[in-house]
């Protein structure tokens, strides 16, 4: 999952974004609202979730999401923000935005509310998915190969669990980097094809038919 940071305060937005990539997410930041908002329009099917502050240089949360919601952009918007007043909570709700946070907040009720929100998409969200012998459940982050666990790292399970998904659908590297690593990684880096090696070494049977297959030229499958 792939998260947008959009916060002024530059050592919160930087802590914010190392603790959540320790819960396994991928994320950026952006200090400007301007910016943030272009870059919400440009790679609006990148993201998962947006953290959006209320109060930002250029451009406000408020019109932020407004325009977000206007553009029929439906990423979940968690908005941030240190003023706790009736008003100012319906005002960031009846914009479009899906939660709100005071500041100060617990870290941990953070990361509640964002996997509550990735609850809520478009489609109905299942935390437990099973594709033949494989059991992945996104709540728990275990997996199981019929009743063998099988132990991944963060981000093999960021990848297993899009693929499985998406099953019998070809990925692109690009696809799979953008949607498991932030946006300043290097994409001429091999790590994908790294993490994909090592996931087929974890959960591929002894059968003739591989479950992860490698497409030639093109990328991976998962094969449902």
């Amino acid at each position: 999952m792939r998260l947008l940071i959009i916060e002024d305060n530059k050592k919160l937005a930087t802590s914010l974004k190392k603790g959540l990539e320790q819960e396994g997410f991928a994320v950026d930041f952006i200090l400007d609202g301007k910016e943030g908002f272009q870059r919400i329009l440009q790679c609006k099917e990148d993201y998962d979730l947006i953290i959006l502050d209320l109060m930002l240089p250029s451009k406000d949360g408020i019109a932020i999401c407004q325009e977000v919601r206007q553009q029929k952009i439906a990423i979940p918007i968690l908005m941030l923000t240190a003023k706790d007043t009736t008003e100012n909570k319906i005002a960031g709700l009846n914009t479009g935005a899906d939660d709100y946070l005071v500041k100060p907040f617990s870290f941990d009720e953070l990361v509640a509310r964002i996997k509550v929100l990735l609850r809520r998409p478009k489609e109905v969200f299942l935390a437990e998915i099973k594709v033949r012998d494989l059991i992945l459940n996104s709540t728990t982050r275990k997996i199981f190969h019929g009743k063998k666990e099988i132990l991944l790292t963060l981000k093999e399970f960021s990848l297993l669990e899009y693929l499985m998904r998406n099953p019998n659908q070809v990925f692109t590297r690009e696809q799979l980097l953008d949607h498991a690593w932030d946006h300043s990684f290097d994409s001429f880096s091999n790590v994908v094809d790294v993490h994909m090696k090592n996931l087929r070494k974890k959960i591929n049977d002894n059968k003739n038919e591989k479950i992860l297959e490698t497409i030639r030229g093109v990328g991976y499958r998962f094969n449902g």
